[in-house]
């Protein structure tokens, strides 16, 4: 009983524990705050990349195959084959093709602007086309709620996530009317794009069979704007109707890539690559298992998300010497009460408390000091997570910095991921190195003779 009422008075009156205690809970509170960061930002890549690349696409080559004959041009036996699988919950063809946009009339000083740009750091000219057919495009990638999300930066979306390629509301054509296409928003931004607006698209297409190359134009208006949340798609994407751009194209070629859904890609997922590059080898539409025609929505960014998870690591390992340093603390300041209460302790031990009652009364110092600290330093952390992109936003418009430079990553938005039994963890870690700490002095304040520390002035 006395060493619970010792310990806690003790703790309470020596002011110095307050240094411990927030040493700990400032190592936990970084821990945990910036864990689970890089946990939102692996996490937010992951689902990005999910909603944008599906689970899986499978990209033929369309180069010769052993045989001397192409792939197929239609998508058709590819999605037969993909959708026949039972764990594939739906796929769609996409048409992907690069061109270069520009605008005319009383905005082409904004195209001469982009396209003369010496540094390339506004050279946005360049972007992706993107065909597709709707109904499996909705049913197979994020697209819908891409178009449904709220826009930023004053961008207008599509007035029919149902109808996208519809012309814009009070649209008059002169003359043939415009096909119509959804821009990202980033990108609406860069070129001061609105709902209603026209814009040339240009690009080149070789011819296989002659070796030509054709230089195709063609002007679109503009239905609205998507937002992906990943800055880099925003940023060079335009959606189509699929067929539209085969007929811009007029080379024959129908598809780039087949997206694919799985109804349980943990599970799954490596076993349907791997089966699927089977057997569209086998119907001589693919090269073969080697040829890397069938990917994951990993496989694309590997490097990057390889990168996070080791940037993970390595804060982890850094900040958790914050709480080695602060459980160095409670060790220095135990150190101290030990010599200052030799006399205490002699009292204590004439009285009969046993060495082993001594050195519990010491850990029970250290033991508020851990408690304290990890709750404290857990709450602390953990609101930090949840509300770290606010934040953000109040201390850039405080200091009058930009903290946290939207522009510069793939996300709009600090993503973050509380994970409990990491924060347990990271708790439980701090509390235990905190007493293995704290045993060094309370061993030596167990082994003082009682008459030595009687007689200690």
């Amino acid at each position: 009983m006395y060493r619970s009422f010792l310990s806690w008075r003790w703790m309470r009156t020596r002011k110095t524990n307050i240094i411990g205690v927030v040493g700990i809970a400032v190592g936990v509170g970084a821990l945990i705050m910036i864990l689970s960061i890089m946990t939102g930002f692996l996490e937010q890549s992951k689902k990005t990349l999910r909603g944008g690349l599906s689970d899986l696409s499978v990209e033929p080559l369309f180069l010769p195959l052993e045989g001397g004959e192409l792939p197929p041009l239609d998508p058709r036996p590819v999605l037969e084959v993909v959708r026949a699988d039972p764990r594939v919950e739906a796929a769609c063809a996409q048409l992907v093709w690069y061109g270069i946009i520009g605008q005319g009339g009383g905005d082409a000083a904004i195209s001469a602007l982009r396209m003369s740009d010496a540094t390339g750091s506004q050279s946005l000219s360049g972007v992706k086309l993107v065909g597709i057919d709707l109904a499996d495009e909705y049913a197979t990638t994020a697209l819908r709620a891409d178009l449904e999300r709220a826009p930023r930066s004053g961008a207008t979306r599509v007035v029919d996530p149902e109808r996208p390629f519809a012309p814009p509301p009070g649209h008059e054509p002169v003359g043939r009317p415009l096909a119509s296409v959804v821009v990202g928003e980033q990108l609406a931004r860069a070129w001061n794009l609105r709902r209603g607006d026209v814009i040339e698209v240009v690009t080149g297409v070789p011819d296989a069979q002659g070796g030509d190359f054709q230089v195709q134009n063609r002007r679109y208006i503009v239905a609205g704007t998507f937002r992906s949340g990943e800055n880099e798609m925003d940023l060079d994407r335009i959606y189509m109707e699929r067929s539209e751009l085969v007929d811009f194209l007029g080379s024959g070629r129908l598809y780039s890539q087949v997206l694919v859904k799985t109804r349980d890609y943990e599970q799954q997922g490596r076993a349907l690559q791997s089966d699927l590059s089977a057997r569209l080898s086998e119907l001589g539409i693919l090269r073969g298992l080697d040829a890397g025609e069938v990917r994951t929505w990993e496989d694309h960014r590997r490097s990057l998300l390889a990168a996070i998870k080791n940037e993970r690591v390595l804060m982890g390992i850094m900040l958790s010497l914050v709480v080695l340093v602060a459980a160095f603390t409670i060790f220095a300041i135990l150190s101290m009460m030990v010599t200052e209460k030799r006399r205490d302790i002699g009292i204590l031990t004439a009285l009969g408390a046993t060495s082993g009652g001594v050195s519990q009364l010491f850990l029970l110092v250290a033991f508020w000091d851990a408690l304290l600290g990890a709750l404290f330093g857990a709450v602390l952390g953990v609101l930090g997570a949840i509300y770290i992109d606010a934040i953000e936003q109040w201390l850039s418009r405080v200091f009058g910095v930009q903290i946290f430079d939207r522009g510069v990553y793939i996300f709009d938005h600090i993503p973050s991921v509380v994970n409990p039994s990491w924060v347990a963890l990271i708790v439980l870690g701090a509390f235990l190195c905190t007493l293995l700490f704290a045993l060094v002095p309370a061993v030596r304040a167990g082994r003082l003779h009682p008459l030595d520390a009687l007689r200690h002035e």
